[in-house]
C-alpha cells in the first residue's frame, strides 16, 4: 500500500510540473506575441492619428503594408531588441558610423527648450553618449548656431509615460510637434530659436539625416518610433530662424 502511494504521488508532481513548464511557455509565447505585433498597435494608437491631425512629409507611409519583407524587417528588429544592444548607449544606434568619426567638443553641453512638449533647458551633451542622463548631440557635426547640420538623439516611449524631466522619456509626445512648430536652444547664454520644417520616418540604419547643409544652421532631432519600439526613426528637421 505504501508503495502504490509513493508511487502515485510520484506521478502527481510530474504531472503538476508538466502544467507549470507548459504554462511557463504559454506564457512567454503571449509576451513574445505581444512585442512581436505591438509596433503594428502601436501604428494603429498613435501614428495614423498624428497622419489625420497634421501633414507630415514623405517617406512617411500614409498605411502599412503587410508583406513577407516587412514581417521579415520585424524578426530582425525584434532580434536586435532581444540581443542586449543597450539602446542608451547613442553609439549603439549607428555603431559603424560613430566608429568612423572623431569626437572633438566645440562646448560640453547646451540646452533645449520646447515649448509644444512642455521640455524646459534639457541638457544635450557634446561629450558622451549616455541618453538615460541626457540627450546627445551626434559627434562631428554642426553645434548651434555654427552653420551646417546638428543632430540630437533622445529616447522616445509610450505617451502615458511621458516625463519631460526623465530622458528615457523625454520624447514619448514628439510625435504632437508640427511643422512650423518653434523650439529654442540655449548656448554660451543665448537663446537661438529653431523652426521645424519637416517630419519623417526613416528605416533605422538610414543616416541621410547627417548629411550637412551649409547655407544656414540646421537641427535635427531623432528618435525612435512607433511609440515604445526602437523600429524605426522619426527625424524632426529644423532651420534656425
Amino acid at each position: 500500500m505504501n508503495k502504490f502511494l509513493y508511487k502515485k504521488a510520484k506521478r502527481h508532481n510530474i504531472r503538476k510540473m508538466l502544467r507549470f513548464t507548459g504554462l511557463g511557455i504559454s506564457i512567454s509565447g503571449i509576451i513574445f506575441g505581444i512585442y512581436f505585433f505591438f509596433p503594428l498597435i502601436s501604428w494603429e494608437l498613435y501614428l495614423k492619428p498624428a497622419f489625420a491631425s497634421q501633414s507630415f512629409a514623405a517617406p512617411i507611409p500614409q498605411k502599412t503594408i503587410i508583406t513577407k519583407e516587412y514581417i521579415a524587417s520585424l524578426f530582425q528588429q525584434t532580434a536586435k531588441q532581444f540581443s542586449g544592444v543597450d539602446f542608451n548607449n547613442a553609439a549603439n544606434w549607428l555603431p559603424a558610423t560613430y566608429k568612423e568619426i572623431q569626437v572633438d567638443p566645440q562646448i560640453a553641453n547646451y540646452n533645449i527648450s520646447i515649448p509644444r512638449l512642455n521640455i524646459n533647458n534639457a541638457t544635450v551633451s557634446t561629450t558622451d553618449t549616455d541618453l538615460g542622463s541626457h540627450l546627445v548631440h551626434f559627434p562631428s557635426t554642426a553645434i548651434p548656431p555654427a552653420r551646417g547640420t546638428g543632430v540630437i538623439f533622445g529616447h522616445s516611449t509610450l505617451p502615458e509615460l511621458y516625463n519631460p524631466s526623465d530622458y528615457h522619456t523625454i520624447f514619448a509626445n514628439i510625435l504632437d510637434l508640427r511643422e512650423g512648430d518653434l523650439f529654442n536652444i540655449g548656448i554660451n547664454n543665448t537663446l537661438y530659436t529653431y523652426k521645424i520644417y519637416n517630419i519623417s520616418i526613416v528605416e533605422p540604419d538610414d543616416t541621410s539625416y547627417l548629411t550637412q547643409q551649409y547655407d544656414s544652421s540646421y537641427l535635427t532631432i531623432v528618435t525612435c518610433t512607433p511609440p515604445g519600439t526602437t523600429w524605426k526613426r522619426l527625424i524632426i528637421k529644423s532651420k534656425l530662424e
